[in-house]
């Protein structure tokens, strides 16, 4: 995931390849993007509930792409969510939990 995240950033900065997907979703703008995250949802829930692990396997990392594509978006990184990870481990929610 982190040389997919690491490729992301550049396809970001090139939003003018016409032959790369992830810079067209970067050209189309965060509300595509997240267009795509839901669909990517449901496939990867439809795919569950399915028990098919192939099926699930593919589903789900479309899922995680279009996650990444979101993170570069907003200007995250793999590694951010692997610090809200460390931070949370071994904690109850409320005690994470951020405040709204």
């Amino acid at each position: 995931m982190e040389t997919v995240a690491k490729l992301l950033i550049d396809r970001k900065k090139d939003i003018e390849n016409k032959d790369s997907y992830a810079s067209s979703l970067f050209k189309d703008g965060l509300g595509k993007i997240l267009e795509k995250i839901d669909e990517e949802s449901k496939e990867s829930i439809e795919a569950s509930e399915t028990g098919d692990k192939d099926k699930i396997v593919y589903e789900y990392t479309d899922l995680f792409f279009h996650m990444l594509v979101a993170l570069t978006e907003h200007g995250l990184t793999i590694e951010d969510i692997y610090s809200e990870f460390k931070r949370r481990f071994g904690k109850k929610k409320k005690d994470y939990t951020l405040d709204e």
